[in-house]
């Protein structure tokens, strides 16, 4: 049976929570102030700390800073803050300081119960590696376009065939739901998986290529990252400024945004890369640091029923450096040569994908005005894409200013690239609610 820590000097209060919580199948140990609750705390070891926040002698802070500070028995214990007081800055400052979650009283008791039963749920699938959550099938990988749209959304008339949404991929593969960066397609993927899924508790992994604006603007309106039942991992690599944490913190910030990235009451962990080499469950992961302004990468997904390349947002070498400006005459071979090795090392990244979604911004002649900017011409990510042998390829991070009819244009011409350039890659543009399975 497992314990549970109640610290309140309010008896009336832990009596009545005793008995909830005992009927539910915990062990219920009750402290009436906090320098009591530290005592047990250590001696106990209980899974969970209920505590409240203003008490004699040693205040709910204090409770948490002890649990944070004694990590040996007391590593996986969880701390849910009560209090009387509504104060966003009460709620705030527990959450930073390790609470993972905070009620305000008088509690209701079913929202208590769902969050122990989601710190159960989360406690289980963390301890099994091999634990695969129902959101997803072990028989295919699953690839879905939520965003597809660079630099900022494009609603309207024109754009309703391929969308206006910024870059958002979903990977459903080998048990897990991989999201691929946190552009405004998240928000509606996230109404998606609330409804799919309802009460079941989801273990999600964000993958972010970088902080541009375009692929992190949607985290603050993705509703999975709400509900204090579900865990969101987010990974991505320090930019080149801030921290990644303080990146997407910096933008739900006042006057920005309402609340805070601390005050979202799911399981939100952020991690940043150190390899370019590591796995989500059974799903190996590759990234390349991509040609774009900052610290920003292209991953590859290798799941049991084929791989996955996602590169966003990537100039490649041979155009920028034929067309780049205030090069030496003398220098134009050693400059062409350095490109040729560095799209090399891109073509052998993407080589064989199963599918590859890369970026493909401008046509030719835009692209002429737009040298450095950091976004490929089409027709050179598709020519890269059929030398490299890939299966099945997508233009992607459509220009905000290309309608539905520009962008079929450049598919048609890039279909043409792929035709002429022989070999058995199939090309497409990227459309929101698309959807390509590996496997069947």
């Amino acid at each position: 049976m497992k314990k549970i820590l109640l610290i309140d000097d309010d008896p009336v209060f832990r009596s009545t929570l005793t008995r909830l919580l005992s009927g539910r199948g915990w062990s219920v140990i009750e402290a009436e102030d906090g320098e009591k609750g530290l005592k047990l705390a250590a001696e106990q070891l209980p899974a969970v700390v209920v505590c409240d926040l203003r008490m004699p002698g040693c205040n709910g802070f204090q409770v948490i800073r002890f649990i944070q500070g004694h990590r040996g028995g007391l590593a996986s214990t969880k701390i849910i803050v009560t209090t009387a007081n509504s104060y966003a800055s009460d709620r705030q400052n527990a959450l930073e300081a390790g609470a993972s979650a905070v009620l305000v009283k008088p509690i209701i008791a079913s929202e208590l119960f769902k969050i122990l039963d989601g710190m159960a749920q989360n406690e289980q699938t963390e301890s099994s590696p091999e634990a695969q959550p129902s959101a997803s099938s072990a028989q295919k990988t699953k690839i879905k376009f939520w965003g597809v749209r660079g630099s900022l959304p494009t609603p309207g008339p024109s754009t309703v065939h391929y969308g206006g949404n910024t870059s958002c991929i979903e990977v459903r593969a080998d048990g897990q739901i991989i999201i691929l960066d946190a552009g405004t397609g998240i928000r509606p993927l996230g109404m998606q998986l609330a409804s799919e899924f309802k009460d079941k508790s989801l273990e999600l992994t964000l993958l972010m290529t970088h902080t541009h604006w375009d692929h992190i603007q949607g985290f603050p309106f993705f509703a999975p990252a709400y509900d204090p039942k579900n865990v969101v991992r987010v990974l991505s690599y320090e930019g080149a400024r801030r921290g990644l944490e303080a990146t997407l913190s910096i933008q739900m910030e006042s006057p920005y945004f309402p609340i805070s990235m601390q005050q979202m009451p799911g399981n939100i962990t952020i991690q940043e890369l150190k390899g370019l080499s590591f796995k989500i469950g059974n799903v190996k992961v590759e990234a390349a640091f991509a040609n774009h302004p900052g610290v920003c990468v292209g991953y590859r997904l290798f799941t049991s029923h084929g791989s996955l390349t996602y590169l966003p947002d990537n100039e490649l070498f041979g155009r920028l450096k034929s067309q780049s400006a205030g090069t030496p005459v003398d220098s134009v071979a050693d400059a062409q040569k350095f490109a040729r090795n560095q799209d090399r090392k891109l073509l052998e990244f993407i080589k064989a994908s199963d599918v590859t979604i890369m970026d493909s911004q401008y046509d030719d002649v835009e692209y002429a005005r737009h040298v450095g900017w950091g976004h490929s011409c089409a027709y050179d990510s598709v020519a890269l894409a059929v030398e490299a042998g890939v299966k099945n390829f997508f233009l992607f991070h459509h220009d905000p200013s290309h309608s539905d009819e520009k962008i079929s244009e450049m598919l048609a011409k890039s279909r043409e690239v792929a035709a002429r350039l022989g070999g058995q890659t199939k090309v497409e543009a990227a459309r929101e609610g698309f959807e390509i399975e590996l496997g069947v």
